[in-house]
């Protein structure tokens, strides 16, 4: 019968399909960068596709901290995500919608990542491996770093223009909206009440007999 693996077993197994995902992914970031007419996000994917070519030299020296052979395993979550990627770049797309698109699938690929480096330094952590963690959580806050890029870039403007040109009339829309609003305020104001010259005063009570 044979052995059970261990923790450390799988942590290697786990480092071989990191291995293999940094290398998917300095494959396809330059296609999203080439995809992409925003300028910032062109950049952003560039620079993220140097330091993931620095990801991979620092997962080598962690194979070499614990002496095991460098070599990767055919990462199946990332070709996924690689492959829904490209589905995307062939869509007839207007720009500002295909670099939305693009950003999207750009945060897929972090977030897989980010649970993945995640995983990797809790459990060097726990067996003590503490040189192979700190590599690892710098891997990992470039991850985090990317991701946030990507956000702020998406929030910075692109999905607004995105959606702007998906409803180029909603902004008229709510303008008419709100002066409708206005008129019917106004309408619904109560007039003051005219009181007329001619009206006769109400005899006193209490007079003198």
């Amino acid at each position: 019968m044979a052995e059970a693996g261990t923790l450390h077993d799988a942590f290697i197994d786990e480092l071989r399909d990191a291995y293999d995902a940094e290398k998917q992914l300095t494959k396809a970031l330059p296609k999203l960068a080439r995809a992409s007419s925003n300028p910032q996000l062109r950049e952003a994917f560039e620079t993220h596709l140097q330091e993931t070519e620095e990801q991979i030299a620092r997962l080598e020296q962690v194979f070499d901290l614990l002496e095991e052979k460098v070599r990767g395993k055919h990462c199946d979550g990332i070709a996924g995500i690689i492959e829904e990627g490209k589905s995307v770049m062939g869509e007839d797309f207007d720009e500002t919608t295909m670099d939305a698109c693009l950003i999207a699938s750009g945060q897929r690929a972090e977030h897989y990542e980010m649970a993945a480096y995640g995983t990797l330094v809790a459990w060097a952590q726990a067996m003590g491996h503490t040189e192979a963690a700190e590599l690892l959580q710098q891997t990992l806050d470039e991850e985090k770093a990317a991701d946030e890029k990507l956000t702020a870039l998406a929030e910075g403007g692109i999905n607004r223009e995105a959606a702007d040109a998906a409803h180029p009339d909603e902004g008229e829309e709510d303008e008419d909206g709100e002066e409708d609003e206005d008129e019917k305020e106004e309408e619904g104001k109560e007039k003051p009440v005219a009181v007329s010259s001619t009206a006769k005063k109400a005899p006193a009570k209490g007079g003198r007999r």
